[in-house]
């Protein structure tokens, strides 16, 4: 492997608590020196002024649609994307076609990414089939590399199978993963039940479906000591509830998805596909709940729900196009602009929901930028405006809302597993 000497980086690392100028050392993949004013004479070098290292991102809620629809995205043009994004690391969801229900898939997934600079882990699904009906073979899965549960894109929704999985994964040492959403309520929606949906005549979703669901999760996690992540969350509802669990030492953790802080349902006025995401777009009240529970804490991770979907899928009638946005290359561009730049989040905090908790929700180590260490690295512009162009994607798909909007904080690349990754 080659040495690679950044030099005069600002290197922020929250779990060391490092947050100064340093010249950064690699060789061989390993952090050999950090400190200030070296050299290095024998190594590529990069001049990092004005630039940032942070710990390499981690995406623990993603969509690649391998195997079954490629055509949307596969593991390597995901991987591209993620990496574009500054993500060193992403979770699969096991909404794939066949479903990761079992090791064959999961082992699958894992060959597929083997020699990639960023790491991806399956999450295998709760039930077989993802139907909610009966119990996948959990012990398999997380003996064949899964790092979660969850049956995303659909409900654990029975109450007797969620309580026998959530026995099961807390035995196994990680969270059920929950799309919290009452089927009887979402059925037949197509945007956030409010004003906006009564004025411009589209099928609503209450949000008592999502606050009902994680309200009825909650108990269940409290009865059997288990571990409860609650996914893309949306509603001000929701976030109390987290909080609550929380403040009662239930082993409950949430993330929010870039939209549900960045965008409210008055978006949907425009009739544009790209706005319809599940949970949906909601009101201007639970944008600032979500910006106020990654603040304090109630939300531990910031995960983008990445759903690629084709153009010829997402061009037509809003009732009928699929539910979902592609998110990796915005996400991090939406943190700085929307939580930073507006002080919700300090640089660690934000890095931290980024980088740290995925990891520690996951299992995974925690990424030190320490001599000694791994170097697993996401390079950063907080800097730089930037204006997104969809054409310019690693990902296959083009179905973002964001293409046209001007944004502060671009990534540069990543380094990982020996590999530096740039951007143009």
């Amino acid at each position: 492997m080659a040495s690679y000497f950044f030099k005069n980086a600002r290197v922020v690392d929250p779990v060391t608590g490092l947050d100064g100028d340093r010249d950064v050392l690699v060789v061989n993949g390993i952090i050999d020196r950090i400190g200030e004013n070296l050299s290095a004479s024998d190594a590529q070098t990069l001049d990092f002024t004005g630039k940032t290292i942070a710990p390499g991102f981690c995406d623990m809620h993603v969509h690649f649609r391998e195997p079954g629809q490629e055509y949307k995205e596969d593991i390597l043009s995901g991987a591209a994307s993620a990496a574009a994004g500054g993500f060193t690391a992403v979770a699969c969801m096991p909404n794939t076609d066949p479903p990761i229900d079992n090791a064959a898939v999961a082992t699958l997934i894992l060959k597929r990414a083997e020699g990639l600079a960023v790491d991806v882990y399956p999450i295998g699904a709760v039930t077989k089939g993802r139907k909610g009906e009966s119990i996948a073979p959990m012990i398999e899965l997380r003996e064949s590399g899964c790092v979660a549960f969850s049956d995303d894109g659909s409900p654990v929704y029975n109450t007797k199978v969620l309580r026998t999985a959530l026995e099961y994964a807390s035995m196994l040492d990680v969270p059920v993963i929950q799309h919290a959403e009452d089927p009887h309520l979402f059925k037949g929606g197509a945007m956030n039940e409010s004003l906006v949906s009564t004025q411009i005549g589209l099928p609503p979703i209450s949000r008592l479906s999502e606050d009902t669901v994680v309200v009825r999760d909650i108990a269940f996690t409290a009865y059997v000591d288990g571990r409860y992540h609650l996914a893309h969350m949306s509603t001000a509802g929701a976030a109390e509830a987290v909080r609550d669990a929380k403040q009662r030492g239930l082993k409950v953790t949430s993330e929010v998805a870039p939209h549900h802080f960045s965008l409210t349902d008055e978006a949907l006025r425009s009739y544009d596909s790209n706005y319809k995401m599940n949970p949906p777009l909601r009101t201007a009240e639970d944008v600032l709940a979500m910006k106020e529970a990654l603040r304090d804490g109630t939300a531990d991770a910031i995960a983008t729900d990445h759903a690629p979907h084709a153009i010829h899928e997402k061009e037509v009638e809003f009732v009928y196009a699929p539910f979902g946005i592609i998110g990796l290359e915005t996400a991090f561009g939406l943190s700085v602009t929307e939580l930073l730049l507006d002080g919700w989040l300090t640089l660690p905090q934000l890095i931290e929901k980024l980088s740290t908790n995925p990891r520690r929700i996951l299992g995974l180590p925690v990424i030190r930028i320490e001599e000694g260490q791994p170097a697993n690295f996401s390079l950063l512009d907080l800097a730089a405006q930037w204006t997104v162009d969809v054409n310019d994607f690693r990902s296959k798909s083009r179905n973002s809302p964001f293409h046209g909007r001007v944004l502060t904080g671009k990534p540069l690349g990543i380094f990982n597993n020996g590999q530096l990754i740039l951007n143009n």
